[in-house]
């Protein structure tokens, strides 16, 4: 399960989001590029979560059934499916079946980890899906794994 790798043009790892893709912005996701994705990847879900809130792993995006590809545009549209991504779904995160970007509440200091699987299949959920119901559905699928943390305040 190695080998795969995630970056943005918009920051480096470790680096601070832009206010563009935070709650604070225009609140609109940030372009991610895959390296070394496996050739028998048929799916890709993406997810973003809040590592410093009090729920830990707070989830703010969760998005599969994105073909497999060498890039996840930015400013992906705001609903339960995605017609320019062939129809991915985007799950309940952050309450809504869209991006919701860093938001961290009085100023703090927050880290932000988004995570993409590599799938040998696409994923059958409803919309109403969650971060948990995905993570139970890819058990036994995930042909690879990687994250790129960034963090705003």
């Amino acid at each position: 399960m190695g080998g795969l790798r995630v970056s943005s043009p918009c920051f480096d790892e470790g680096g601070v989001v832009p206010v563009e893709h935070t709650g604070y912005g225009a609140d609109v996701s940030p372009a991610l590029v895959l390296d070394g994705l496996d050739e028998g990847a048929v799916s890709l879900v993406v997810m973003l979560d809040d590592e410093d809130h009090p729920i830990r792993g707070y989830s703010h995006w969760v998005l599969w059934n994105v073909p497999a590809r060498a890039s996840i545009p930015g400013s992906v549209p705001a609903g339960e499916r995605v017609g320019s991504l062939d129809g991915a779904v985007q799950g309940r995160g952050y309450g809504r079946n869209r991006y919701r970007g860093p938001k961290p509440p009085f100023n703090w200091s927050h880290r932000y980890r988004f995570t993409v699987y590599a799938l040998d299949c696409r994923l059958d959920l409803p919309p109403t899906a969650r971060k948990r119901d995905v993570l139970t559905a890819v058990d036994g699928h995930v042909l690879q794994h990687a994250s790129l943390t960034c963090r705003y305040r």
